[in-house]
């Protein structure tokens, strides 16, 4: 099966660079175009942005220096991001692989890849799978198990190695 548009959902783990030599292989030897991209959300940057109302006799000024503050450092985030992803562009133009990147701020990663996977006429989704399972994957979820039911293209789940098989 050959691959005319190939995208990597990438970040900087250990896992998000073997999405990324995978899929620039296979670009490589398709000689698809390829997309790199990465979603980054508010639980990434470690703090949740929840509204407090006023009338609880919150100061005004110390919702106003958090709300700050939170955008600051979704603003590193996002820069760090678009960084990463242009360094992955420039080791895949070392392999003869000329990719584009984007970088989406989105609360679901899972539904972020699908869209922006769609929306750039992907015909094949590289993610990483870290294992999450039971009330784990029900609290933080898993984007690579949405990407596999709702992606509208094929999908090339890459397992973390630290995920290890249950034995009996």
């Amino acid at each position: 099966m050959s691959f005319k548009k190939v995208f990597a959902a990438v970040d900087d783990s250990e896992l998000g660079h073997r999405v990324f030599n995978q899929a620039v292989e296979l670009a490589a030897s398709d000689r698809a175009e390829m997309m790199l991209f990465h979603c980054v959300t508010v639980s990434s940057i470690g703090e949740t942005a929840v509204p407090i109302p006023v009338d609880l006799g919150m100061n005004v000024e110390l919702m106003d220096q958090a709300y700050q503050a939170q955008n600051l450092r979704l603003e590193r985030e996002v820069k760090h991001s678009e960084s990463l992803l242009e360094n992955y562009c420039e080791a895949a133009a070392k392999q003869g692989v000329q990719a584009e990147f984007d970088c989406k701020v989105d609360g679901d990663p899972g539904h972020c890849i699908c869209e922006s996977a769609q929306n750039w006429g992907a015909d094949l989704i590289v993610v990483g799978r870290r294992g999450r399972t039971g009330l784990t994957e029900a609290f933080l979820g898993s984007a690579s198990n949405y990407v596999v039911h709702h992606a509208l293209c094929s999908v090339f789940v890459i397992q973390d190695v630290k995920v290890t098989t249950r034995s009996s």
